[in-house]
């Protein structure tokens, strides 16, 4: 018995019906349902105790139609080639949407990188790059940070490639720390983009302004970096959240004492002068804007019906199941989704390698110059193909994004 489509096929039809319905019957779209490659191979590392273990790892390259490939690199114990091959295509469609000129890929390693010394760390990673040196380079497949991995790890592949290659090589990845040619900006890029997103879109909206409430489900980097962006914007952060559970304050956090808080106690709870409540009742909560920015599926088929937030933005990757999504749509709830949202990361990852390939760089102010329009052109194309064709903005970012892709796919020919 064949094993189920993956979800992102589902989509892929969906987005093909739609075209045709258009005019556009192209037949190219079956080029999308598989991968153009998929490498898996062993990583040996000696660990601290003089134990040999073997790690499996893997890289996926969807499409490189509109350019070289370009996917972050996650160590996760779940890790596994199915995930790994849906990441890939997600990649291709966010680089299509923020249109820059990158295909999409994903690399994983399957591993608890928590149980893992610095040194076990270094190791591994530096024996990932070898096993991938010939299917990665900087014309080719471009890695960057993902699940689980930091500018550190970065800079440990960046120069064992480097290396390999005989001669300094900062673009074949990026997320790199700026002492070896990262970008600034990049640290806040997900969170200032997904901002930029959402003032756009709050434009089509006369009844939410500045002043709107905004809860965060999430309050790691992303989370809290556009929690604090958002607040310094004029809107009232009324609650946020880690794994542990969230607080909520009816007239507004403070953001910055609620980062001290959490840094001093490992947690946002029991921060004075707000109330706690749980991740759920956090989604629940009656406010303007919902930013899960956290997890994939914590907005699900059994939940749905709780959220009262009038538009939801994708911070995270997949938070809300395809299930919920169309759920809420019947709703009347706007989901800004993912590939829009949060495509403000790997926009200034490839502002980070143009810098690299001309070993001139930029100010914070010229790279945050260079990402508002690119976030606002993106958010205005979709938000009239929405508009037009009366469907949600998720199937509106998915047809322009595969529409470009199959456009480049049939100029270049099959």
């Amino acid at each position: 018995m064949k094993n189920k489509n993956p979800e992102y096929i589902d989509y892929l039809n969906e987005v093909g019906e739609l075209l045709k319905k258009q005019g556009d019957d192209y037949k190219e779209i079956k080029i999308l349902e598989k991968p153009q490659k998929a490498v898996e191979v062993s990583v040996p590392v000696l660990m601290d105790d003089g134990e040999l273990k073997v790690f499996t790892a893997y890289r996926v390259q969807y499409s490189n139609a509109r350019g070289p490939y370009k996917g972050g690199l996650r160590y996760h114990p779940q890790v596994d080639l199915a995930e790994v091959k849906s990441l890939a295509f997600w990649m291709s469609i966010k680089c299509a949407v923020a249109d820059i000129p990158y295909g999409g890929s994903k690399g994983g390693v399957e591993v608890d990188p928590k149980v893992l010394s610095e040194g076990e760390l270094e190791r591994l990673t530096r024996g990932y790059v070898r096993a991938m040196a010939k299917n990665i380079g900087v014309k080719e497949d471009i890695p960057a940070p993902d699940v689980y991995t930091t500018p550190q790890i970065m800079a440990w592949f960046m120069d064992e490639y480097s290396q390999i290659k005989g001669e300094n090589t900062p673009a074949i990845v990026t997320g790199k720390p700026i002492e070896v040619g990262g970008s600034l900006g990049r640290d806040t890029a997900t969170a200032q983009g997904g901002f930029y997103v959402l003032e756009n879109v709050l434009e089509n909206f006369e009844d939410i302004q500045l002043g709107a409430s905004i809860a965060v489900n999430g309050f790691g980097n992303a989370g809290a970096n556009f929690a604090e962006i958002a607040e310094k914007g004029g809107y009232k952060v009324v609650a946020v959240s880690d794994s542990k559970g969230g607080i909520f304050k009816e007239d507004g956090l403070d953001v910055k004492a609620v980062m001290k808080h959490k840094e001093k106690t490992g947690s946002v709870l029991d921060m004075t002068g707000a109330k706690n409540i749980s991740n759920e009742e956090l989604l629940a909560l009656e406010v303007d804007v919902l930013v899960p920015a956290a997890l994939e599926n914590v907005i699900h088929k059994d939940n749905a019906g709780n959220v009262k937030a009038k538009i939801i933005l994708e911070l995270a990757n997949g938070p809300v199941t395809k299930e919920a999504s169309g759920a809420l749509f019947k709703k009347g709830v706007t989901i800004i989704p993912d590939v829009l949202a949060n495509s403000g990361g790997v926009v200034v990852s490839y502002f980070e390698w143009v810098q690299n390939l001309q070993n001139f760089y930029w100010s914070g102010s010229e790279v945050q110059s260079k990402l508002k329009p690119k976030m606002n052109k993106a958010t205005n194309d979709i938000w009239q193909f929405r508009e037009e064709n009366k469907v949600d903005m998720r199937t509106a970012a998915y047809a322009l994004a595969i529409k470009k892709i199959l456009e480049a796919v049939k100029v270049r020919g099959i």
